[in-house]
């Protein structure tokens, strides 16, 4: 579909969707979405990119998120997101370090934050070493992050981290071993700064890693007083979630509101996930 063409699509859903207020850049909240992308599998049959692709932007659009974690990006669904949605910018490597396989990138609305610095980092025992891997991953695995600054007269800065753990039911210690070298990396990246962590966990809220990353980090979900959607995130395709693996965790802010999000047109999906979406209100406690 050529990039004209999918823009309007996009502005399209989003007239009969309903108007999307303007947003000026505000210091006191956060919009956050973590969205697993699916890379661009040419076996997907009628899911394939291609087929998707306006619906996940869509999806986007409709939130209109400041800042998203992604997972399994492909550098050339990053161009055709940026394309359609030009308020945003992307950032990162993949998982083997360079820019030819699946990416954590993290995409921010460069009229609302500006990106301070970023790096990266793999879950192994050489988190130095592009494409590292460890504990019995049989894929390398890998955090982004960002530090970001609000724009507008006041401004407050925060850093996301965004990531995805090893996946297979046999991976229980990796997942568990990631995620303490995750909560180990807060601190010396974020300092006293506000903390977002965004990620398909691959891990459900009855799993050790999960209770291990909620007992430093609050879950925006669970804290929300206002949730919409299904709990569940993971749907293969089907609309019909049977899992709940995907989150946004904070600390450092409060969770306003939070929402699965479901969009679709027909039975076509953005992506296998449905993707979590919190607004996040700033606060004054430091990282622990």
């Amino acid at each position: 579909m050529p990039p004209i063409v999918l823009r309007l699509v996009v502005l399209l859903a989003l007239v009969f969707a309903g108007p999307v207020a303007a947003r000026v850049p505000d210091a006191t909240s956060l919009r956050v979405m973590s969205f697993n992308v699916r890379y661009p599998n040419p076996d997907d049959g009628p899911n394939v990119w291609a087929k998707r692709r306006a619906v996940f932007l869509q999806t986007i659009a409709a939130a209109d998120p400041d800042v998203i974690g992604t997972q399994e990006l492909f550098a050339s669904q990053g161009v055709d997101i940026v394309r359609a949605l030009p308020g945003y910018a992307w950032f990162g490597r993949d998982r083997r370090g360079d820019h030819a396989d699946e990416h954590m990138g993290i995409f921010y609305r460069r009229d609302r934050l500006t990106l301070i610095r970023h790096g990266d980092y793999w879950l192994s025992d050489t988190p130095s070493v592009p494409g590292s891997m460890a504990w019995g991953a049989t894929l390398p695995r890998m955090v982004n992050w960002g530090v970001f600054e609000t724009r507008g007269k006041t401004k407050r800065q925060f850093v996301l981290f965004d990531t995805h753990l090893a996946h297979r039911d046999e991976d229980d210690l990796a997942r568990v071993r990631s995620a303490a070298l995750l909560l180990e990396k807060l601190r010396p990246i974020a300092g006293d700064l506000p903390i977002v962590l965004t990620g398909d966990m691959n891990a459900t809220p009855d799993s050790q890693a999960y209770r291990k990353l909620a007992a430093r980090l609050t879950d925006a979900w669970v804290s929300a007083p206002i949730r919409k959607g299904p709990e569940r995130t993971f749907h293969d395709f089907t609309g019909v979630p049977d899992r709940r693996i995907d989150y946004i965790f904070m600390h450092g802010f409060t969770s306003l509101q939070a929402e699965v999000r479901t969009d679709h047109s027909g039975k076509i999906y953005g992506s296998d996930h449905f993707p979590v979406f919190a607004e996040l209100r700033f606060g004054t406690t430091p990282p622990r």
